[in-house]
């Protein structure tokens, strides 16, 4: 096994593995690393390269999109849609115009949502583990 493979595998291991909460968190980091490399790419003057990484990083925020739950969400999640239709918006606008500006601002953006997800998985675990049954070991 190639370690490209042994990578793909830990990958699959990894989604299938998460709640949705967890996805969303993946799907977090996907975008953040995309916007990453796009900005890197942007400041090379590597246009196909930005191309590419602004698609995944459109891709991402449509996935975050489209896994909103508008019915049990409502409000939220329609303000949620609304900042992720913006953060396409943005890119789509920004593209090959040799400035990170575009790409910056969504960054921003980005952090902020995903710093809140992960505060709501951290909640979510620590909830998990008070209601979790303690074991107690005799001693005697």
């Amino acid at each position: 096994m190639t370690r490209y493979q042994a990578y793909q595998a830990y990958q699959g291991n990894q989604v299938e593995g998460a709640g949705p909460l967890g996805l969303v968190l993946l799907t977090y980091e996907a975008l953040f690393k995309s916007l990453g490399r796009s900005r890197m790419a942007i400041q090379a003057g590597d246009m196909y390269a930005e191309a590419t990484h602004t698609s995944r990083s459109v891709e991402a925020l449509i996935e975050l999109n489209t896994s909103l739950n508008m019915e049990a969400g409502g409000d939220i999640a329609q303000s949620l849609a609304s900042l992720y239709m913006y953060m396409i918006n943005r890119l789509s606008s920004g593209l090959c115009s040799s400035s990170t500006e575009h790409v910056d601002e969504v960054i921003t953006l980005v952090q902020e949502l995903r710093e809140g997800w992960m505060q709501l998985s951290s909640q979510q675990k620590h909830e998990s583990n008070q209601n979790r049954p303690q074991l107690r070991v005799a001693t005697g």
